[in-house]
């Protein structure tokens, strides 16, 4: 028998009972489209994680400033004065994978706006810290690199600051305020940014690290450069070529204790590592169960299918139809169901997702190989599952099949 025949008989089978072939695609129809909707969920919360942890500095490298031995003593972090403005400017454009660089220099500081006051961390940094945290202004805009080059009088208030020195959702963009007794112009109002490592991040003033090194400390060293690598995956690496650079730089011989400190934020790239690995399990488990008991309804009803046609088949062998034709003729038929489900479930699934991005503010991508694994996946179970049906009623006996009553 000619394969187009045998589709033309499948297909004619298949639409004699329209109600019941319609109920039996409808279990592939929901597995489907659980994939599609579970993966367009499963790829929102990653891009929604991913972006929480980015906040919190996943690619984050930290270099302190570090001890120095005097008389036997070790002074402890912080202590060296040999980190400088000028490795800042050599690990920017000497390490490779390093994305954005920002010198650091730190006080602790009465802060002080009309009859108010508040004690808090006045961190000297660069225009780079707000791309390494992705951290944005609520009021007003950062400094840029012009008030860094003349190390300018200007502040940006952490939301805490802006709370205690001008009131609850006060815009202070422009008022002046003093540290140690120095004026300084409020230029913005960082947006809320809560803990992060270990410390209230809202809880601090950002001002130029020139101006805390002319203006407030008078140094001309810096105690920290915090450094954004290109991903996660490269933050190691890239710590241990600063590492490299910095040693060299400073003249440090083997053997000899390093002045400066590097910290890389591994626990946080563990924790994401585990939760998106989680997550992928989760979701591959229920798409899972969904295809298969989609996959088991029509195995069910093809059997139904064969034992209703037992005598139509046990004809067909009568006249010369072949065991194979008989075999590629039910398993055309799963097939067929499994197909036009998935494609209905897919499309099924892209509403929902859809659905979901308009209605609930959630994030839903579909990659296309998901769409493709889907459609993949509809096929296999049909084959799987329309395989043992198919091949009992290959197996009949035509004289029997033709006593069945």
């Amino acid at each position: 028998m000619s394969p187009t025949m045998t589709f033309r008989i499948a297909f004619k089978a298949l639409g004699r009972n329209k109600m019941r072939t319609g109920l039996t695609m409808l279990g592939m129809i929901i597995g489907v489209a659980a994939v599609i909707t579970l993966v367009a969920m499963g790829n929102g919360a990653q891009t929604v994680i991913e972006d929480q942890i980015k906040g919190a500095g996943t690619n984050m490298i930290t270099v302190n400033a570090g001890n120095f031995t005097s008389g036997g003593v070790r002074m402890g972090v912080g202590a060296s004065s040999s980190l400088t403005p000028e490795d800042a400017d050599a690990i920017r454009s000497q390490v490779p994978g390093v994305q954005f660089v920002a010198p650091g220099a730190n006080l602790r500081s009465q802060v002080v706006a009309g009859n108010q006051n508040w004690y808090t961390r006045v961190q000297g940094t660069d225009v780079d810290l707000p791309l390494i945290r992705s951290w944005a202004t609520r009021h007003g805009s950062f400094f840029d690199t012009r008030d860094v080059a003349s190390a300018a009088k200007v502040a940006v208030l952490g939301t805490t600051v802006n709370t205690q020195l001008f009131g609850e959702g006060v815009d202070s963009v422009g008022h002046v305020i003093r540290i140690r007794s120095q004026p300084f112009r409020v230029v913005g109002v960082m947006v809320s940014k809560g803990q992060g490592m270990g410390e209230d991040m809202d809880d601090q003033i950002l001002v130029p690290y020139t101006t805390v090194q002319k203006k407030l400390l008078g140094i001309t060293f810096i105690h920290n450069i915090t450094v954004s690598a290109s991903s996660a995956s490269q933050t190691g690496s890239t710590a241990d070529a600063i590492a490299i650079l910095l040693r060299a730089r400073h003249k440090i011989v083997p053997g000899q204790d390093d002045d400066f400190m590097i910290r890389t934020l591994e626990e946080m790239a563990d924790i994401r590592t585990q939760a998106m690995g989680t997550m992928t399990t989760l979701l591959a488990g229920i798409a899972g169960v969904s295809l298969i008991v989609g996959g088991i309804g029509i195995m069910n009803i093809m059997l139904v299918s064969v034992t209703e046609r037992t005598r139509e088949i046990g004809l067909r062998m009568a006249i010369g139809a072949k065991a194979r034709d008989v075999l590629l003729q039910f398993l055309v038929e799963a097939v067929a169901l499994s197909l036009i489900g998935g494609v209905i479930g897919i499309a099924l699934g892209f509403f929902i997702a859809q659905g979901m991005e308009r209605w609930m503010s959630w994030p839903a991508k579909i990659p296309p190989n998901a769409v493709a694994i889907a459609f993949g996946f509809a096929a296999a179970v049909g084959v799987f599952f329309g395989f043992y049906p198919a091949r009992k009623a290959a197996r009949l006996d035509p004289i029997e099949a033709l006593r069945y009553e």
